[in-house]
């Protein structure tokens, strides 16, 4: 068949971010002739049960939490009233609203762009073409063929095994279609969809129970962060339930209540949802890969290389179905450098999974880039790192009447790695840390020392300085003679924030 005979030069299959992203780029700047096929709304996990409403009640948890536990420090009387005047219904229909109209944004956007849409669910022919079954069962299969055809299927929430899961439980999609807010919840999970909705709800007036495997949450980020974690939530009053290693059973009552049991025998009585945030998996079934001879990993994943080939040379893939990097603006990211390198002459052009800033909306958010310390140790040599850490009270909260160890505290590591002390690592939990990544993420990417965050004059009064005044402030250790513990920050006796003011 030759490149006349296909009905386009790009077939993408999936109409998450990182397909819309690389179809736009093709179409708009590369004038390439796309058609993406989705059966759902578009925009993917991200828009519709996502980042996006993830943030919006992400925001609306910030504002009971200023509003019952802050605003009085700040002569704000009464309005702790307020909070108990919260209405779900009202905040999940501005939620849901502002959804649809990205969904119709994105619609415009294939538009213009001069992007198809095509409706429907589509499953390999061979490696040249589709089938696609229409949204409506009445309507029958079409076939549609292109040169090249991306799979970004994303993935799905998956429910682990246990008596009564699939029929009493709800993932992280079920959370967004809550009418109410639920009086007592069940999270079953230890990574950022747990974490972040065990936030929200408990700060919104829920009781949460977090149910984690093992010791804590978020075990694979850094310590700092970790523990900095757990301790804050525990403080939050989240009831942490630790080393269950997974849910036996759930059951349900006729009051429409849940009863969770855990594999070590704890109970958990008188839930009103039990969500599952244990995972995802990659939508792949029901596309037929077998018949195009596009190979997956041991986890389920579709194989790719650097420049997101498949073991076929005309099939692509990205974004979750992938499980690099499963962050929408990785995705984006690798879709758009996709798309350069098919129509845009841009042989070598790829997406770098290195030092991807990262952020969890947690309460309080976490700011991550780059490696653990643990992980440094085990690439450079313990002898060759050296970090840096701090732990301060914000200064939002210096006027609160309590005492300094029961203020929430921003905690800071740097690590760096060998002489000329290449900073490898960045890890903040604490009020603002999910704004002030992004520019670290960019010097980072820029192969920034410590010698040049020494340098950098701090922006005074933030947080964000403590970055850039760690060690000896103002001067960098290796010019100072002063000693660094490789493991436990700065020298003693460095100033606090407070004292630097």
């Amino acid at each position: 068949m030759s490149t006349t005979e296909y009905d386009y030069d790009y077939l993408v299959i999936g109409g998450g971010s990182g397909g819309i992203g690389s179809a736009k780029r093709a179409a708009s700047l590369h004038g390439a002739k796309v058609a993406v096929i989705e059966k759902g709304r578009l925009g993917g996990t991200c828009v519709n049960v996502g980042c996006v409403p993830k943030k919006v009640m992400w925001n609306a948890a910030t504002i009971a939490d200023t509003l019952s536990h802050d605003a009085h420090h700040y002569g704000f009387d009464g309005v702790k009233e307020a909070v108990k005047q919260f209405n779900w219904p009202t905040l999940k229909n501005a939620r849901d609203a502002y959804v649809k109209r990205l969904n119709g944004i994105y619609a415009n956007g294939f538009k213009t762009a001069g992007v198809e849409h095509i409706q429907g669910t589509a499953s390999f022919e061979d490696e040249h073409t589709l089938r696609v079954d229409p949204v409506d069962s009445s309507s029958e299969p079409t076939t549609v063929t292109a040169k090249n055809i991306l799979i970004a299927t994303g993935g799905h929430p998956f429910f682990p095994p246990g008596e009564g899961v699939d029929e009493h439980c709800i993932c992280s999609d079920g959370f967004f279609a809550l009418e109410e807010l639920p009086k007592v919840a069940v999270l079953v999970g230890a990574g950022y969809i747990a974490v972040e909705l065990a936030g929200v709800l408990n700060s919104l007036g829920s009781e949460v129970h977090l149910v984690v495997r093992q010791g804590k949450a978020l075990r694979e980020f850094d310590t700092m962060i970790s523990d900095g974690l757990d301790s804050e939530m525990t403080k939050a009053g989240i009831h942490i339930h630790r080393n269950t290693k997974g849910v036996a059973s759930v059951v349900g009552a006729e009051d429409g209540t849940k009863t969770v049991t855990t594999i070590s025998g704890e109970t958990i009585s008188g839930a009103n949802i039990v969500m599952m945030a244990t995972g995802r998996k990659p939508n792949v079934e029901g596309l037929n890969l077998d018949k195009v001879g596009v190979s997956l990993t041991k986890r389920g994943h579709i194989q790719v290389d650097q420049y997101q080939n498949t073991s076929s040379s005309s099939i692509f893939a990205l974004g979750d179905v992938c499980g690099a990097v499963e962050l929408t603006p990785m995705a984006i990211a690798a879709g758009r450098r996709l798309a350069d390198r098919i129509f845009g002459g841009e042989v070598g052009a790829k997406v770098s999974y290195e030092h991807v800033p990262t952020v969890v909306f947690s309460h309080p958010t976490i700011g991550t880039l780059g490696v653990s310390e643990k992980v440094a140790i085990e690439k450079y040599g313990e002898d060759n790192i050296k970090t840096y850490t701090s732990a301060f009270a914000n200064l939002y909260y210096g006027i609160f009447d309590l005492d300094a160890a029961d203020k929430p505290k921003t905690r800071m590591k740097l690590i760096t790695a060998g002489a000329e002390e290449k900073v490898v690592g960045i890890h903040v939990i604490g009020m603002g840390s999910d704004e002030m990544m992004q520019g670290f993420g960019v010097a980072m990417k820029m192969g920034m020392t410590k010698s040049d965050m020494d340098s950098c004059i701090a922006i005074h009064p933030t947080a964000s300085e403590e970055l850039v005044t760690m060690g000896v402030w103002g001067t960098h250790p290796a010019i100072s003679g002063a000693k660094v513990s490789p493991l436990n920050g700065a020298p003693s006796g460095e100033p606090t924030l407070e004292s630097k003011m």
